[in-house]
């Protein structure tokens, strides 16, 4: 099994994210199966952003290469903090890596049809305040339009909220999304 584990907090190692993708890998690490895992750091080494020199379509090596890496990986999992709102433009960059037509998703006469479902996908979500559910919250329901778009159905998404209003507001919201954890196991794929 593959495990691809992408964190894109600027916080180091304060980082509530950070801390909850590595709980969430860590019992991945010792699955009698074995788990290869790959780690990339978004911030430490940001993806370039998409130009007209940079156009998916001229896929350069490091472009196929991320590329490659998602659709390797059996599960993915993706510390993603809330930044004003939405994703850092780091893990959006990666995104644009792995949003390809042709090899994650194609066009049909029925519509749009995801080639990426075989996969998990673990989304561990901090913010500094309360958003979840909010209309403000450009986090999860972005994530879940651009993995389900790629035809993923076994998405999850751990957070932890409300981090910045206390110390004890942040104690709890860690707690609580570490008792979410989802347990390894094998892909929940839709029928």
């Amino acid at each position: 099994m593959k495990l691809l584990h992408i964190d894109s907090s600027i916080a180091g190692p304060g980082s509530v994210t950070r801390a909850l993708a590595a709980a969430i890998v860590a019992p991945w690490r010792d699955c009698p199966e074995g788990t290869e895992i790959l780690y990339r750091d978004l911030d430490a080494a940001p993806v370039a952003h998409l130009r007209s020199r940079a156009a998916p379509a001229a896929a350069d090596g490091e472009a196929e290469r991320i590329l490659q890496e998602f659709l390797d990986a059996d599960v993915v999992v993706l510390g993603a903090p809330m930044y004003n709102f939405g994703i850092p433009s780091t893990l959006k960059a990666w995104i644009d890596r792995i949003a390809v037509a042709g090899r994650t998703f194609r066009y049909t006469s029925d519509g749009p049809e995801g080639l990426a479902g075989n996969k998990r996908v673990i989304v561990a979500i901090g913010s500094g305040g309360l958003h979840a559910g909010r209309p403000e919250d450009f986090v999860e329901p972005y994530l879940r339009q651009v993995f389900g778009f790629l035809g993923v159905t076994d998405l999850a998404f751990v957070r932890a909220e409300g981090v910045a209003l206390s110390a004890q507001h942040r104690e709890q919201a860690m707690a609580r999304a570490l008792g979410e954890i989802p347990a390894p196991g094998p892909l929940r794929l839709a029928a």
